[in-house]
């Protein structure tokens, strides 16, 4: 990665200007302008400041470092590591807490983690090899093996999914062959996209939420997301409990 250039692409992507980041940053736009043009050389402290003031991802603060020539700043550690175990913990107490409605975890990928129980009516009917742990929770969705078929929303809800797979074009242009052309949205959108699913306790009409640790200096905990699902109407919440109990 070439350094100046990393730093002045992601300062324009999110359009600010030199003054207002080298302000923020605790420097002056002149030596913003020398570090952005390689002719000057930043402190590790410095590049530590320009990308909190980016608002950066840990991942990236830790690319910019190394392209900086310093060391990364902030550790990643397995998710099975025994340190990470209280998090593993909260995260198992956290999706048995949601039932009966669906919850699960997923790493920066897409790929799961974990899910709830009530997860599984999200699921059924979905070809085996694209459900559990380690695979595609996007492929699960819109891949014709997978949930598609049963979305009665599909063109919808699939380009839902693709706006949210910006960092990964590979991924996003494969799944985006399977969702068919988004008519021209007519009368009131209502306050959140749903998912319309079909199941075997009928229609269920889900809107999500999305959960990260926001305050975690651990690579791996910043990229997990906890998505959980809630009940848009009474007959949604009526079938995922029944569904519970039958479980």
């Amino acid at each position: 990665m070439d350094f100046p250039r990393a730093l002045r692409e992601r300062r324009i992507e999110r359009r600010i200007s030199q003054l207002e980041m080298a302000s923020q940053a605790g420097t002056t736009q002149r030596h913003l302008s020398f570090i952005e043009s390689g002719r000057s050389i930043p402190g590790r402290g410095m590049v530590l400041r320009l990308a909190e003031t980016l608002n950066l991802p840990l991942r990236e603060r830790n690319e910019l470092l190394l392209a900086a020539g310093y060391a990364p700043a902030y550790p990643e550690t397995s998710l099975d590591d025994a340190a990470l175990a209280p998090v593993r913990d909260a995260l198992g107490h956290i999706l048995d807490g949601h039932q009966p409605y669906p919850a699960l975890i997923v790493d920066r990928t897409g790929a799961m983690i974990a899910a709830n129980r009530a997860f599984g009516l999200i699921a059924e009917g979905a070809s085996a090899d694209l459900i559990g742990p380690g695979r595609n929770v996007y492929r699960l969705a819109l891949h014709p093996n997978g949930i598609a078929p049963r979305i009665r929303n599909l063109a919808e809800w699939g380009r839902h999914i693709l706006a949210r797979l910006g960092h990964a074009e590979e991924l996003r242009d494969e799944l985006s062959e399977y969702v068919p052309e988004l008519e021209p949205p007519s009368g009131q959108l209502g306050f959140a996209v749903p998912l319309q699913l079909e199941s075997t306790y009928g229609e269920l009409r889900l809107m999500t939420t999305v959960t990260t640790f926001a305050t975690a200096t651990d690579i791996t905990l910043t990229e997990l997301k906890l998505e959980a699902f809630l009940p848009t109407d009474a007959s949604t919440a009526d079938a995922l409990r029944a569904a519970d109990i039958a479980d």
